[in-house]
């Protein structure tokens, strides 16, 4: 079995540190986000969807540039610009103080599209065979932030509200560009070849295998994003759990997610591995989706549910993006985890659109129930996908 070498563990652990304290601030606020924005002048079920999601239409914009951009230019100098703008959008939301103000800042957050370029650095600096170990370090590391998030997030609003809550992602944004420039390493590769055109990266973009592997980050994250929308108000309302008690919760579940996350990272060294577990993982989420519309009020049944949704939600974070740095062209590779970042974040908007129009007409109950039933959009998408990656496999080793 191929170890990690010690550039390449340093690399990714390096890296992990700066993704995820971009994430911590970004998951900061969700867990007090729709108890916080009720309460706000402008506050409607879908503008509370739309402000938690909208970050989403802002990664859109600018995923795939900055991909490509990082391919010229180096990733480095890339996800500099993105780091900046996420920072002054954290500002801009920490200044208002109407829901539209918030959703204007979130969207600046969002051009601060630094996630296709950093899973590719990452890429760039671990060989194939060790990549899926880089990517589940990655992992290990969002899971982490989201538990830290999670049991912080609802303290610190206490202290700091909301403004505080948001002036805190524009701090650990210039944290993470910090670690980028004094430790990360630089890949000796920072440029793409003057061949990496337009054409080929439409073509990359329409090959079938990347769609499948596009298409399930943006269910995964749009069934993320819906499910904050109704979390908070679940633990709140149904379960009367004092958004200050919420961590209780959230720490036994995360710690079980990311114990599942570690005893699962051997199975991702194969691509044929990763996508059984990819599968799994679909239906596995949208068990747990039902799990959180049926619990009512029992508190046993939710945190198992949570469970099982927060174990499957990591391991995919591991999975996918591995094997989209696996399937993409070398000389694409930044332009693809652009359009894969991009389709996450599609995903986002439409997840807390979706989640907020819910909300209004259904309650969080018809949020989770909404979110399980698009899991059937999702599995047949995923089984296709698999056998034509398999086809492609042998095809490849045929002609080999």
């Amino acid at each position: 079995m191929s170890k990690l070498s010690s550039l390449e563990r340093r690399s990714a652990l390096t890296l992990a540190c700066v993704i995820s304290l971009r994430l911590f601030g970004l998951f900061l606020i969700m867990p007090v986000f729709s108890l916080y924005a009720k309460a706000m002048p402008d506050a409607t079920g879908f503008m509370i969807g739309l402000a938690l999601g909208v970050y989403g239409i802002g990664q859109v914009l600018l995923q795939i540039p900055l991909g490509l951009l990082s391919d010229r230019i180096g990733r480095k100098p890339a996800i500099t610009l993105g780091l900046i703008l996420f920072a002054i959008g954290g500002l801009i939301a920490a200044m208002s103080h109407t829901l539209a103000g918030i959703a204007v800042g979130r969207a600046v957050q969002g051009m601060g599209a630094v996630a296709g370029a950093g899973i590719a650095l990452a890429a760039d600096l671990t060989a194939e065979e060790n990549r899926g170990k880089a990517m589940g370090i990655i992992g290990v590391s969002i899971g982490l932030a989201f538990l830290l998030a999670l049991i912080l997030g609802p303290p610190l609003e206490a202290v700091a509200g909301l403004p505080g809550l948001f002036a805190a992602t524009s701090i650990l944004a210039l944290a993470s560009l910090a670690l980028l420039w004094l430790i990360v390493p630089t890949p000796t590769r920072a440029r793409a070849p003057a061949a990496a055109g337009v054409a080929a990266v439409l073509a990359m973009l329409r090959d079938g295998r990347m769609l499948v592997l596009n298409g399930s980050v943006f269910f995964l994250h749009a069934l993320l994003t819906a499910s904050f929308v109704g979390l908070p108000l679940l633990l709140a309302n149904t379960l009367q759990l004092p958004v200050n008690r919420h961590w209780e919760l959230y720490l036994p579940v995360m710690t079980v997610a990311a114990f599942v996350m570690g005893a699962s990272l051997h199975h991702m060294r194969e691509v044929a591995q990763s996508l059984r577990i990819v599968m799994v993982c679909v239906v596995a989420i949208g068990l747990a989706l039902l799990g959180f519309a049926l619990s009512g009020s029992h508190l046993v049944a939710f945190g198992v549910a949570a469970a099982v949704f927060f174990s499957a939600f990591n391991l995919l974070e591991a999975a996918l993006p591995s094997l989209v740095s696996r399937l993409a062209p070398e000389h694409l590779r930044g332009a693809a985890m652009g359009a894969y970042s991009t389709s996450q974040f599609i995903g986002a908007f439409v997840g807390g659109a979706l989640g907020g129009i819910a909300l209004g007409r259904l309650g969080p109950d018809g949020v989770f129930a909404c979110a399980a039933a698009l899991t059937l959009l999702w599995l047949p998408l995923v089984v296709a996908g698999a056998r034509r990656i398999d086809r492609a496999a042998a095809v490849a080793g045929v002609a080999a």
